[in-house]
């Protein structure tokens, strides 16, 4: 993609214009960060999609369908995701502005929590189709708010259809996400995010810290390989 295209498919932010910061959250509120900022995950997601120049993958920031002043028709949720578009934008709006974006987010999650969970299931169900975000997912560490451990809806023809779930051993619940191609999971009140192609969870810092580790081995033992070929070479050439 050339330079030219990718600024027309992302506009340049409305200058001066931000929306303020969403109110604080209160403490039954903070699930959201223990599943997605504490333990890493919103970061190895971002890490595993790529394309940071093009992908926002973000959350707890406000999503709206036009630029507004009265917060009228706008909701924050706790994980929005979006392809091919510009987020510099979302940065210096503080929002996803859907008009500013030309796409509605192709990926929301809400967390449940005490407070919000009657309203992830009805309110914003209906609000996240109204705005054409082609999957709306649900997770709950207990299933106390939500009723339900993990839930999905993917948009079709302007309605939300939920997307089959599959027990896995262990307890396991899994569905498919299209969107992200990763299979999204319920794991002893964990969220996680597995790779189809691997069948294994994405990258996380424990992984990173683990490759790093071994590369470090690999070349303490090449380096050792060296010097003992050197002083082999060595001795062999003091004895002719």
């Amino acid at each position: 993609m050339t330079t030219a295209d990718t600024a027309a498919k992302n506009p340049q932010p409305q200058s001066g214009y931000a929306l303020p910061d969403p109110p604080d959250r209160e403490p039954d509120d903070m699930t959201s960060f223990d599943h997605l900022a504490a333990n890493g995950n919103a970061h190895h997601l971002a890490h595993h999609l790529g394309r940071p120049e093009t992908t926002i993958v973000s959350g707890e920031h406000y999503l709206s369908p036009e630029f507004t002043r009265d917060l009228t028709g706008v909701r924050y949720p706790d994980l929005l995701i979006s392809f091919n578009v510009n987020p510099e934008a979302y940065r210096q709006s503080n929002a996803y502005i859907i008009s500013e974006q030309g796409k509605p987010p192709d990926f929301v999650l809400e967390i449940a929590s005490r407070r919000t969970g009657h309203t992830d299931v009805v309110d914003k169900r209906k609000d996240y189709a109204a705005l054409g975000i082609p999957e709306y997912w649900r997770f709950d560490e207990t299933g106390q708010y939500h009723r339900t451990l993990l839930a999905g809806d993917r948009l079709v023809s302007g309605q939300y259809h939920p997307i089959g779930l599959e027990e896995l051993p262990g307890g396991v619940i899994q569905g498919y996400s299209l969107v992200l191609n990763l299979h999204i999971r319920w794991h002893q009140g964990r969220l996680e995010w597995h790779d189809p192609a691997t069948g294994r969870h994405i990258l996380t810092y424990d992984d990173q810290r683990e490759a790093l580790g071994l590369e470090r081995e690999a070349r303490i033992t090449a380096e050792a390989r060296v010097r003992e070929l050197e002083e082999q070479l060595w001795r062999q050439g003091g004895q002719t």
